[in-house]
């Protein structure tokens, strides 16, 4: 039994996949799935002992320190003999081709968010959108070339930061979704103005790219996904556990 996990920088989510899930051509079927928050990791082992898993995946962007919390949280799970695989980006794999100018330097949950996508929807272009904490807008070709891509503050991350660095604005608590762009009070505007700046980053991505590779599918991931496809001017595509799906495809070649 196969378990992977997708460490962020707010939630480490993780998944069992059933193991015929890719073979059958269909998506991936989970027997187990869940999320913690980050510091919560502790809880895991209690969860996890339970499942006869026999290898691990990890995707790990939240640092050395989370690192260590898996690592132990493995370990007390299934026992110190137990192996554990940290997924990095690398120059190709999966059918999919890093063209960053380093492609270490690339992170691994972007890598695997393009190989999961790309297997989802392959032979066709896609902007691969993940909004979470970051919003990552990347660029895959048909032919599975991960072209680059762009970062910017996630949803929550902007608005906080507006909350912060200027006195009069309010802090924003939750995430909701507003009826109109032009707000009529000053929650509603900052949440106004976040959305139309995550969707109009997409949206011009996805122009951009479809400049270049005719017809763009929009691929949507990450927990404020959901909600920002709705704004978006486009049809998309909105996939839970992008990065999960992208370490099963990985460990299936």
């Amino acid at each position: 039994m196969l378990l992977l996990i997708d460490a962020g920088n707010t939630r480490v989510k993780w998944g069992v996949p059933s193991r015929d899930a890719w073979s059958l051509g269909v998506a991936v079927h989970w027997l187990h799935v869940g999320s913690v928050a980050r510091d919560d990791v502790s809880t895991l082992p209690k969860t996890w002992q339970v499942l006869p898993v026999t290898r691990v995946i990890v995707s790990n962007v939240a640092g050395p320190g989370m690192k260590e919390a898996l690592e132990s949280s493995v370990r007390m799970a299934f026992g110190e003999a137990m192996a554990i695989e940290w997924f990095a980006s690398q120059a190709q794999l999966a059918g999919v081709r890093n063209l960053y100018k380093n492609p270490a330097q690339l992170g691994c949950d972007r890598f695997a968010s393009a190989i999961g996508a790309h297997a989802l929807f392959s032979n066709r272009a896609l902007i691969v959108a993940t909004c979470g904490t970051a919003t990552t807008v990347d660029a895959v070709t048909a032919a599975g070339d991960f072209i680059g891509g762009m970062i910017l503050p996630g949803f929550g991350v902007m608005a906080t930061s507006l909350a912060l660095n200027t006195a009069q604005l309010p802090q924003i608590h939750s995430i909701s979704e507003v009826a109109t762009p032009f707000a009529d009070n000053t929650t509603d505007a900052i949440i106004a103005g976040c959305i139309a700046a995550q969707t109009g980053a997409i949206e011009r991505a996805v122009v951009r790219h479809r400049a270049q590779q005719g017809n763009v599918l929009c691929v949507m991931a990450g927990g404020a996904g959901a909600m920002l496809a709705s704004y978006l001017a486009m049809p998309c595509e909105k996939v839970d556990n992008l990065v999960l799906i992208g370490l099963h495809v990985a460990a299936s070649v």
